[in-house]
């Protein structure tokens, strides 16, 4: 026997419906309007370090003959929303489907619990380290005395410890070239990225496929990756030549052969 639903009956699922789909709406009103604990990157600025930042070099050596350079080797930076920015859902939804954006957890840029100063302090102190690092891993590799040969760094307005490597390429250009009295970037713009240990181990830093852009833009025409991020760097290289490196050595390498129209690795 088949009976009928009643017509109170009939009535009563969409009823339940309808009134279920009012706190949905204003769930995901609020969640829309509601900050989101995420940042959004995009290409930043790239800076040539054998050129000057304002009126100074740099890179400034003392104790040792400084030679001329053409060509450049440009550092690429990524800029995130400030810590304390409100993020929306919309921000997030078109960052996800931009490349030329990244949605990041907050927590993944900035130091947790610090603010917006300490924050800076935090970037300008891996800087620093950065940059000793470099200094150290470029006189180790050229042989230099560090006690005799004195490097001074200088770069605004950028943080963290990503400049490394393009550091120490141009503190081995500016004292010894290719070592064969050419330029190590054989005259081309050479961009890249990486963390530099003191050994002269190249890291990864995060942010690879934004910088490529930003280098692209700014009309380099190779682009030095740490090995392992390699396959991020491809999805946004355009006409980049991509050159994967694990070491200082290793790069010093790549780029004497890109400029004798040798074999160089790539991605």
């Amino acid at each position: 026997m088949i009976t009928r639903p009643s017509r109170d009956g009939a009535l009563a699922r969409p009823r339940a419906l309808t009134l279920s789909a009012v706190p949905l709406a204003a769930l995901l009103a609020v969640v829309g309007l509601a900050p989101l604990p995420y940042s959004v990157a995009r290409p930043g600025q790239t800076t040539n370090v054998l050129g000057k930042d304002g009126s100074a070099e740099v890179i400034s050596i003392s104790g040792a003959p400084v030679r001329g350079t053409s060509g450049q080797l440009r550092m690429v930076a990524i800029m995130a929303t400030a810590p304390r920015a409100e993020i929306r859902l919309g921000d997030v939804i078109d960052g996800w489907f931009r490349t030329d954006r990244a949605v990041m957890p907050k927590d993944s840029v900035f130091p947790a619990g610090m603010s917006d100063t300490k924050i800076a302090e935090h970037n300008l102190a891996e800087m620093k380290s950065s940059q000793d690092a470099a200094t150290a891993a470029a006189l180790r590799y050229l042989k230099k005395d560090p006690d005799r040969v004195k490097v001074t760094l200088k770069l605004s307005d950028v943080g963290g410890p990503s400049a490394g490597l393009l550091f120490s390429l141009g503190i081995i250009d500016k004292l010894d070239g290719d070592g064969s009295g050419g330029d190590l970037t054989g005259g081309r713009k050479i961009a890249g990225t990486g963390t530099i240990a003191a050994d002269g181990t190249v890291g990864a830093v995060g942010g690879v496929a934004l910088k490529t852009q930003a280098a692209e833009r700014d009309g380099a025409s190779a682009f030095l990756v740490p090995k392992a991020e390699c396959s991020t760097a491809q999805a946004t290289a355009g006409g980049l030549r991509l050159i994967p490196v694990t070491t200082l050595k290793g790069a010093v390498e790549a780029l004497r052969a890109l400029a004798k129209g040798g074999s160089v690795p790539s991605c």
